[in-house]
Parts: C-alpha cells; sequence; structure tokens
C-alpha cells in the first residue's frame, strides 16, 4: 500500500479533485472505515440511476449514518452534480460530513455548483511523487510510463503499453463525449493529438486553428478544458505587470508523462538520452513535479515562464510572497558547461531579489556566478519544495 504525500483535511467536508485512475477512491479507502462511513459510487449504473432520477433520494440513502455522525463519501460527483444542492442542505441542516471525489472541475462548475462556497475544503490528487514511489521509483520508467498508480502493478512495459492507450481512449469516452462537454469531436480529437505534441511549448492558438481546422477562440476553450478536467495544465508567461502578462501566450504541460506520451502516440518509440524527446519529458516531469509538491504542501506561489523578444528562456520562475523569486533552469543531460548558464546569470541579476539554480541529472553540486547548479533531487530540497 502506498502512503499518499495529500495531507487530507478531515475537519470539514472536502472536493478531492484529480484526473481519471490517480487513486481518490483508494485514498478514501485508506482514509476511512467501512464501519464510519458511507461510500456512494455514482460510477454504479444502479445508484447513478436511482439519484439521476430524484436526488432527494440522498436523504434516505444517508439517513442511517447521518444519526452515527459517520462520513458521506461519494465518488465521482461531477456525473451528477445536482447532488450538491442536497449535500449542501445537509451540511446546513445536520452538520453532515462530505467527501466528494472528482475528476471534472468544470462539469460541477456547468452544474451550477459553487464547490460549496468555503463549505468544503478543495483538494487536488496528482499522480504518484517518486517520494511515494520510494525504492520502486526510477527516473527512466516513470519518464517513459509516468506516475499513475496501476502502472506500477504491471510486469512488463507492454501491458503499461496498452493500459496507458486504453486510458486516453477512455478519458475520450467517458469525460469527453459522455459529459458532453463539446459538440464537435472530430476538430477536438486532433487537437488532443496537437497538444500532446506541442506539449512545453508557447501555445499558438492560430497555427493549431489551422491544423485542426477550427478558430482560435475553440482552441482557447480546448485548452481550458483540459485544464478543467485536470488532464494539464496552462503555465502563464512572467511579468511584473499582470496586464502584460495576460497579452502574451502560455504553455501547456500534460500532467503525466505516460499519458503525454500515450497522446502523441509515441510510445512504441523509446525513450533516449539527449534526444529532444528526452529533455521534454524532463521538463515536464520536473515542472508538474514542482506543482504537485507545491499544491499538496498549500502553497500560494505563482509559477511561469519567461521567453524574450531575444528568444532567451527561464523554464520555470516560481514568486513566493514575501520570499526571494526562483529562477529555474532544467537540464536534462548529466553535465552542464559553464556557458549554458550565461542567460541565467543574466535574469539572475536583472530580477531583483532573486536566487537561481540550474537542475540537472548530475551528481555534482557547484555554483556558476549566481546559479547554483545541482542535482535535481538536491535542488528542490533546497528549495523547500521537494520533501
Amino acid at each position: 500500500m502506498i502512503k499518499r504525500a495529500l495531507n487530507l483535511l478531515t475537519s470539514q467536508s472536502f472536493f478531492l479533485l484529480g484526473a481519471r485512475a490517480t487513486g481518490k477512491t483508494t485514498l478514501l479507502k485508506q482514509k476511512f472505515s467501512p464501519e464510519n462511513s458511507l461510500l456512494i459510487n455514482l460510477l454504479d449504473p444502479e445508484v447513478h440511476g436511482t439519484l439521476e432520477a430524484n436526488p432527494k433520494h440522498l436523504y434516505s440513502m444517508a439517513e442511517r449514518d447521518l444519526k452515527k455522525n459517520n462520513w458521506i463519501l461519494i465518488d465521482e460527483i461531477q456525473k451528477l452534480p445536482e447532488l450538491l444542492d442536497v449535500v449542501h442542505d445537509l451540511i446546513e441542516s445536520k452538520s453532515a460530513k462530505f467527501g466528494l471525489t472528482g475528476s471534472s472541475a468544470r462539469k460541477l462548475k456547468r452544474g451550477a455548483s459553487n464547490l460549496l462556497a468555503g463549505r468544503a475544503f478543495v483538494h487536488r490528487l496528482f499522480p504518484l511523487l517518486p517520494t511515494e514511489l520510494g525504492e520502486a521509483f526510477s527516473l527512466e520508467t516513470y519518464l517513459a510510463w509516468g506516475g499513475l498508480p496501476k502502472i506500477y502493478d504491471f510486469k512488463s512495459d507492454l501491458e503499461r503499453s496498452v493500459y496507458l492507450q486504453s486510458y486516453v481512449q477512455t478519458y475520450l469516452q467517458e469525460e469527453i463525449i459522455a459529459e458532453q462537454i463539446i459538440r464537435k469531436l472530430p476538430p477536438f480529437r486532433k487537437f488532443l493529438g496537437v497538444a500532446a505534441q506541442s506539449n512545453g511549448s508557447i501555445i499558438n492558438y492560430s497555427k493549431i486553428a489551422n491544423d485542426i481546422r477550427s478558430d482560435p477562440v475553440s482552441v482557447k476553450n480546448y485548452y481550458q478544458i483540459l485544464e478543467d478536467t485536470l488532464i494539464g495544465y496552462l503555465l502563464d508567461p512572467y511579468h511584473t505587470s499582470i496586464r502584460k502578462r495576460q497579452r502574451q501566450n502560455p504553455k501547456f504541460y500534460l500532467f503525466d508523462t505516460g499519458v503525454l506520451r500515450a497522446q502523441a502516440r509515441q510510445l512504441d518509440v523509446p525513450v533516449r538520452e539527449g534526444t529532444y524527446n528526452y529533455g521534454m519529458l524532463f521538463e515536464t516531469f520536473i515542472i508538474n513535479l514542482v506543482r504537485y509538491n507545491l499544491e499538496y504542501q498549500f502553497k500560494q506561489f505563482e509559477l511561469s515562464y519567461l521567453t524574450t523578444k531575444d528568444g532567451a528562456e527561464i523554464d520555470l520562475i516560481i514568486e513566493r510572497a514575501g520570499e526571494k523569486t526562483v529562477l529555474i533552469e532544467i537540464k536534462s543531460g548529466t553535465s552542464v558547461r559553464d556557458e549554458e548558464l550565461n542567460t541565467l546569470n543574466s535574469f539572475a541579476r536583472d530580477v531583483a531579489d532573486s536566487e537561481a539554480y540550474c537542475l540537472y541529472r548530475g551528481n555534482i553540486e557547484r555554483t556558476v556566478g549566481k546559479v547554483s547548479l545541482l542535482p535535481w533531487e538536491k535542488g528542490l530540497q533546497e528549495m523547500g519544495i521537494y520533501r
């Protein structure tokens, strides 16, 4: 049994949101015993049908457990967001405590939900972290197959490949088609492949629209769908002016390197050091790792990237209120030449009250100008991100 890093706060009701197969139901079962909780699984057709016909049936289904002050756990709440009106009433009238899992924040919002207006914590669960995997963690395996828990039950790469292919296909059917989030499926189906292939690049909405025979407004909406269904993340450009940030386009990162390779149809392509693909996977891995750890620590840091008109780039910037701004360059190699850090050193001098790190796969720790060159694990630990 893998102990998850998420500290699930239970002093009041909570949402536990996360992409499919990240382990939400398993975490609930670890946290709550059947003796002090009622689990309502909306993936069960009979349960779903009963509550869809009349959401008020939740009152009678939960009555006995409410009298015992038990937790009421509802799995995949986005399938029936209208239940939240009943949940809200039970929290107010009966001081009930609910644990609500979901894989589509978008569906909850469209269901006129306001996430219970502060009456419930909102947690997010992500793929497994290296620290959660412990001795089972291998960087090469993680870059190739990602961190979905089921991946680590399989013994062969063939099983992992088939699983990830099925995951991508199931996601299309269950999250997009079945939930009726979009009406025109063909452009969106093409978009998913383009989004994966351009992972980690600055989004060019017009070019993508031309590629999939759509329009830029629809493409922006498609990216928002991926973010709302917790499949990806938009990394905004850095600028001290919020208005100027909004004029520039973000980058997009899928939430898992295994799913990324499956969506880009690259599962048959070996992940080899020194290739562009390897560097992109390592960058995605580090940026996701930073984001997930900060989320689990309840940090309200701003993450962004920086690209100048001359093409100089900083992979990741972390703005921390009351602390120094962190500038991060990510290198997938095992060695880094001093001249490769010239750009980062230049930015470190220009950005006030900042500290600069280059994270790489090597083992040697050294300082080059204002830049700390560190093995990626050591660097994240030094920043207080990796625990």
